[in-house]
């Protein structure tokens, strides 16, 4: 679980895409194939929505991406409940550019499927809908990574968008705070600081960054405008 400080970047091209999420990963070593995903947060993706407007976003994969899986439910995969608070792909409005949430994602004990709440803070949260256990394989009975931060993405050769707010990872860049690990009972618990709990991970350097997770949260984003 992770509470994620929201933005809006209205400026992206319909090629670019942006992303804060928690990702509920089960892979086998480095075969890509045997990747199972649940992930959730927020997105800026013109191609997607159609629009540049900040999203709420849910995405799914059984196999890596190759065939399965799909965002929010434009596919047979996550289930919504009724009266949830928010549903997958609605519209996030920050306030003078920003706004706070907190998602959670944890395996329910009962019927083994993989539950997402989700609140405007992390004392108030409410289901939004499952992935049942069903559509996995490997996540079917659990996860081997968790990750939490950022993620880009824009056409070959273009320049990527910004990641957070678009600062460097200090004291007004986007943070990630309340950061937990839940158990089978949806009960948040503390994690070791890295590189003991947690690991971090740049692939552009010259775009991005992140700083030390410490205290339940850290710093991360960046400028974008990598082309490699």
């Amino acid at each position: 679980m992770a509470t994620f400080d929201v933005y809006a970047l209205e400026n992206l091209s319909n090629s670019q895409v942006t992303e804060s999420q928690i990702c509920v990963v089960n892979q086998q070593g480095a075969d890509r194939s045997s990747q199972n995903a649940a992930i959730a947060g927020w997105t800026v993706s013109p191609s997607q929505y159609g629009d540049s407007r900040t999203h709420f976003f849910t995405l799914w994969t059984a196999d890596g991406y190759k065939s399965t899986g799909c965002y929010d439910t434009s596919c047979v995969g996550f289930v919504p409940v009724k009266n949830a608070p928010i549903r997958p792909g609605d519209i996030l409005d920050p306030i003078d550019g920003q706004l706070k949430i907190t998602i959670k994602i944890f395996k329910n004990k009962d019927g083994g499927d993989w539950w997402l709440h989700f609140g405007r803070d992390n004392h108030n949260l409410s289901a939004v809908g499952y992935w049942p256990k069903s559509i996995f394989n490997n996540l079917e009975d659990h996860a081997n990574n968790i990750q939490w931060g950022g993620y880009t993405r824009s056409a070959l050769d273009s320049a990527s968008p910004p990641m957070g707010n678009g600062h460097w990872p200090k004291q007004n860049a986007a943070s990630v705070r309340d950061v937990r690990y839940v158990d089978s009972s949806g009960q948040g618990y503390g994690i070791d600081p890295w590189p003991v709990g947690l690991r971090a991970y740049v692939s552009h350097k010259k775009c991005y960054d992140v700083s030390y997770f410490l205290n339940e949260m850290f710093y991360y984003g960046g400028p974008g405008g990598c082309t490699k």
